[in-house]
């Protein structure tokens, strides 16, 4: 009392919308024996992961387009172009050489149809810059509401990807039930 040192109340984050928690464990990172079409280009090695939060999905074209319709009214000056442009996804990754009609390269992204299917050709600092974004938005939202913040978005590591996309189990390397 007479030092005037208080002691804020604790509040606890929220976790955010659509995030999903995981356990944390060990299991066997890398390529398994059953895997015959497998490169074998890595070392199967016991990793552990600490708990996390994941996504339950992956980022759909819809929520990358808000992203980019955001940038787009935040950056309206010609002189951010190339911040609109290095935010937009590569959709040249469908190009095939072989093909003769390439309508996902066209199509995929911005028609309708596709709006939940996940968001591709979008590299990692791309990706980093979503999460940030993300995170900016939504506590935002949630300071304007006099609610508690969310923790940031993030991507996950490639440990903790694995480990999700296993199921959390060593038991399996196809917790699917299967390599195809």
């Amino acid at each position: 009392n007479m030092g005037g040192y208080n002691v804020s109340k604790e509040k606890e984050q929220k976790t955010g919308p659509g995030l999903v928690f995981v356990q944390g464990g060990t299991f066997t990172m890398g390529a398994a024996e059953e895997d015959v079409m497998g490169d074998w280009n890595n070392v199967p090695r016991r990793v552990t992961v600490s708990s996390f939060y994941i996504d339950r999905t992956e980022v759909a074209n819809i929520h990358y387009r808000e992203y980019l319709y955001w940038l787009e009214n935040a950056f309206d000056d010609p002189q951010y172009a190339k911040v609109i442009d290095g935010a937009k996804p590569d959709t040249l990754v469908w190009r095939s050489e072989l093909a003769a009609n390439e309508p996902l390269v066209e199509y995929y992204f911005r028609h309708p149809s596709y709006n939940n299917y996940p968001v591709v050709g979008v590299n990692w600092k791309q990706a980093r810059a979503f999460c940030i974004w993300r995170t900016q938005l939504l506590n935002s939202y949630l300071m304007s509401n006099g609610e508690t913040m969310v923790q940031d978005f993030r991507l996950p590591t490639e440990s903790e990807w694995e480990y999700a996309a296993r199921g959390g189990l060593d038991l399996s390397p196809y917790p699917w039930g299967g390599p195809y």
